[in-house]
């Protein structure tokens, strides 16, 4: 009985404000409170565009707007179909932004799934093969953190290197890449050494490594030319210090027996051509570094306390060490 009161006293309300305006104004609480009366109960209430004659856009309306179903929810689909999908996207249709969807949307109606772990590496491979780097990384590296212990972990962690890796500039620009590429390759031989992508990892690795040399040489032969030479030695010592293993490491010592000759420190100069002599006897680099030594009435001769001797016998070590094991 109470309930139906309610509804008479609503109905009023509801009419009346529609006549009159004046019966609108009724205090803000309390209209409120009838509101919420109206939802708990769920009576059903007619607005001023229900009566004969009205053209809409009442309270009815408001309320009908109110709890339409006219967005009906999609249902959720099986996470093995979308899968499947995704896969088919891939694989047949060679769409692997479309490809990337569907997996997503294995993990957003599926979260604590195993399939929804598979989508999310496979979603990584997608946004790789796409060329969407970043989500790559960001997908990538998502799994390693949430399956550390997963047999594909390795190459989650060798795509998040990947994707860093592809985006490497050429050595005019910024090398900011290249070092993520390097930090994130040298991840995946550490953490997984013995994985099918390491060996591949240790190669890119070499290559991004022979950037960053590229890089300090071509910002040692601008100070060359400019006849900074205490600026350019800095630039090719980086290089024989950091990066003895790249392609760049024979110029680097002839261009030091060059800016050493220059500034008058005979030493260092024949120190770096006799390494060079040593380490790569047939380089062309190194016949320009001995006839430069010549010139000067002295011969390649190496000092054992150099930084540059010590930079090579320590990558001799290295090399036997490895060797060892």
């Amino acid at each position: 009985m109470a309930a139906q009161r309610m509804t008479l006293e609503l109905r009023k309300i509801s009419a009346g404000a529609c006549r009159n305006p004046v019966a609108s104004r009724i205090p803000i609480g309390s209209r409120r409170l009838l509101a919420a009366g109206l939802i708990v109960l769920a009576i059903p209430l007619s607005g001023c565009g229900s009566e004969p004659g009205s053209d809409g856009g009442g309270v009815g309306d408001m309320w009908n707007k109110l709890f339409s179903k006219d967005e009906a929810v999609a249902p959720e689909e099986p996470a093995e179909k979308l899968y499947n999908e995704g896969l088919y996207l891939m694989n047949q249709k060679h769409q692997p932004k479309e490809a990337s969807k569907k997996f997503e949307e294995v993990d957003r109606q599926h979260p604590y799934s195993d399939w929804a772990r598979k989508s999310l590496l496979m979603s990584a491979f997608a946004f790789y093969s796409a060329g969407d780097y970043d989500s790559a990384i960001g997908a990538s590296t998502r799994y390693v953190t949430l399956h550390p212990g997963s047999p594909d972990a390795a190459y989650a962690q060798y795509l998040i290197a990947a994707s860093h890796y592809d985006q490497i500039p050429d050595v005019s620009r910024d090398q900011g890449r290249t070092e993520k590429a390097i930090s994130a390759l040298e991840e995946v031989i550490r953490k997984y050494p013995t994985s099918e992508y390491a060996n591949t990892a240790k190669a890119k690795l070499e290559a991004a490594r022979d950037q960053l040399a590229g890089k300090e040489m071509s910002v040692g032969r601008y100070y060359m030319e400019k006849r900074d030479y205490q600026a350019a030695i800095n630039r090719f010592k980086t290089v024989v210090t950091q990066y003895q293993t790249t392609r760049h490491v024979e110029e680097a010592l002839a261009r030091l027996t060059e800016a050493y000759m220059a500034l008058g420190i005979v030493g260092e100069a024949q120190t770096a051509a006799a390494v060079l002599g040593h380490n790569f006897p047939e380089s062309p680099w190194y016949k320009d570094a001995y006839n430069l030594v010549k010139s000067g009435g002295l011969e390649p001769s190496e000092n054992e306390g150099s930084y540059i001797s010590k930079a090579f016998k320590k990558l001799a070590f290295w090399d036997s060490s490895k060797n060892k094991n």
